[in-house]
């Protein structure tokens, strides 16, 4: 299972209708109705906002709106195509602009789909794997070689305090956890402390 790391969008055209489609990640289905409601500001002129969401470690919790296109036509088979994709934690939005010509229940399944297939071919993903937030903290002259122990163990650095001592916080795999921790403990003699705490998927 993968999870989207940053906003992407895709404009797609079918008989002069505009379709903007925008992946957003997300991590609570709660957090659609705000995203929403924010791109409507954005698109005042559009027909409609469709939305179709995934959420949860396994895929399991879905969200979609069809916001006044006939029902099945939009959400359903933009749902579908999210699905195939193997990609949680995301919420799809296609913002349609009205080009004057009905497409019909054929032509808005065949647009909302394609629209999302598009889209999904620029999207940026990574691996879901269970992480943990970690604070470091360590002392200038062994700050250099931590801050290598950090990289080969690849953790994403947040942020780091320089004051009496060096403080760094970052995530880290948790499967990596066991193993850097030990690591540190017996380059710094025990005298380099760091801690952990699992984050939720």
């Amino acid at each position: 299972m993968d999870i989207l790391i940053e906003e992407a969008s895709n404009k797609i055209e079918v008989k002069k209708s505009k379709f903007i489609a925008i992946a957003t990640p997300i991590k609570e289905l709660s957090d659609i109705k705000a995203i929403v409601h924010k791109t409507r500001e954005e698109h005042k002129g559009c027909s409609h906002i469709v939305h179709a969401a995934i959420v949860g470690p396994s895929a399991d919790l879905f969200s979609l709106s069809d916001d006044g296109e006939p029902n099945g036509t939009s959400a359903r088979p933009a749902l579908e195509v999210l699905k195939g994709s193997k990609i949680t934690n995301i919420l799809v939005m296609i913002v349609r602009y009205f080009g004057g010509t009905k497409l019909g229940t054929g032509g808005l399944v065949r647009a909302y789909g394609d629209s999302v297939k598009e889209l999904l071919k620029l999207v940026k993903i990574e691996e879901l794997v269970k992480k943990s937030s970690f604070i470091l903290n360590t002392s200038y002259e062994r700050y250099e070689g931590n801050k290598l122990l950090l990289q080969r163990y690849e953790c994403n650095i947040d942020n780091e305090e320089f004051a009496m001592d060096v403080c760094v916080r970052g995530t880290i795999r948790s499967s990596n956890v066991e193993d850097m921790e030990k690591e540190i403990i017996e380059k710094s003699a025990a005298r380099d402390e760091i801690l952990f705490e699992d984050l939720p998927l």
